[in-house]
């Protein structure tokens, strides 16, 4: 059964300045002479890394809704940024727009259900993931979406 991680993606108010901040992050490594790799960081290493590897996403919510979605590739040992050690969460580089959702905020990361987790907007969605991040949040918080 398909489970999914669910983050904050805090410092980033839009899915275009996630997408820039991971270009920049992956050509800061391959000028370092390392592979590019799209990854997040945490203290805590998944245990349910079977059901995540099963076609699972990393859902990040980006200003007080899930607005996007990272297929999960692997988990590997990891440094955060203060030197303890941490669990690399790696990520495909394709970053797929959802239904924006509203949620609260929360510390760390947390599963999510294939149930709960926001249908990929679409070409079903008549435009839906043409509009600006701004407006999909602020029609999400009406319920118009």
């Amino acid at each position: 059964m398909t489970l999914h991680l669910i983050k904050l993606c805090v410092g980033v108010d839009s899915i275009e300045e996630l997408a820039d901040w991971q270009k920049a992050r992956a050509a800061e490594q391959k000028k370092a002479g390392a592979p590019p790799k799209i990854f997040h960081t945490t203290f805590q290493t998944p245990k349910r890394e079977a059901e995540l590897l099963d076609g699972g996403s990393m859902f990040w919510v980006i200003k007080g809704s899930v607005q996007v979605r990272q297929k999960l590739v692997g988990f590997e040992p990891g440094t955060k940024s203060d030197g303890s050690k941490g669990c690399r969460i790696l990520l495909d580089k394709v970053l797929v727009p959802v239904r924006p959702v509203p949620r609260r905020a929360f510390q760390g990361w947390r599963y999510l259900t294939a149930d709960d987790a926001p249908a990929d907007l679409g070409r079903g969605d008549k435009g839906l993931a043409d509009l600006p991040p701004k407006m999909r949040r602020e029609l999400a918080e009406l319920g118009l979406i």
